[in-house]
């Protein structure tokens, strides 16, 4: 059993890389994610696991033990083989995965190239309660990058609308949503993107989890 890789980058492709260990070059499937991150003559160390077949034998790297892990729960689903586990990682970070499984939410998983419908909801309820779910800061950050707004403001908002009694993924949802609206050098107040978000999620009668008791 090869339980990791220590050496040099040697050669790249879109999800492989060879990796020279003391003269002796090793094949692995990466991510797409490391494969672009990843440069020729990088010294790297990858966390692995060796897939044995009647016909083949495969070695699978990663460059976090967390996503090492994350590569054997999936594999225990069924439908789920190496390479469709590795496509999850390479397009979902971990703090995501956890999240969508914490939230009970396929749609992520649906979007990624060879998970079906069926796979999908499979992932969810199989690794459901065998992954801690990443605080609410770190998976709104990780939700908050690029053009669609700074982590700090997404935060703010979405802390609020939990503050009012709102599911933190809806909250998730209609901040993005709000704030993906604004030209970014023209972003405005807080209050006028909480009304915004508001105004977007309906009356508070409508809330899920709004609980009224009868006169």
């Amino acid at each position: 059993m090869i339980a990791s890789l220590r050496g040099t980058v040697i050669a790249l492709g879109p999800a492989r890389a060879v990796i020279d260990v003391s003269g002796v070059g090793y094949a692995v499937a990466i991510t797409e994610r490391s494969a672009r991150e990843l440069r020729v003559d990088d010294r790297v160390l990858l966390h692995t696991a060796m897939v044995v077949r009647e016909d083949d034998m495969s070695l699978f790297g990663f460059v976090d033990e967390a996503e090492l892990h994350l590569f054997d729960l999936l594999r225990t689903v069924s439908g789920v083989g190496p390479k469709s586990a590795l496509g999850v990682l390479g397009q979902m970070e971990p703090g995501a995965i956890a999240r969508a499984i914490h939230d009970d939410d396929d749609a992520p998983f649906r979007k990624v190239s060879g998970i079906g419908p069926k796979t999908a909801k499979l992932i969810v309820v199989s690794l459901a309660g065998k992954i801690t779910a990443p605080p609410a800061s770190a998976a709104v950050a990780g939700r908050a990058t690029g053009p669609t707004g700074d982590a700090a403001t997404m935060l703010a908002l979405v802390e609020a609308l939990t503050g009012l009694g709102w599911p933190e993924r809806t909250a998730v949802e209609a901040a993005e949503a709000v704030i993906a609206a604004e030209p970014a050098d023209e972003r405005s107040a807080m209050p006028v993107l909480m009304r915004r978000a508001l105004a977007q999620l309906g009356p508070r009668a409508s809330r899920p989890d709004d609980r009224r008791g009868g006169a």
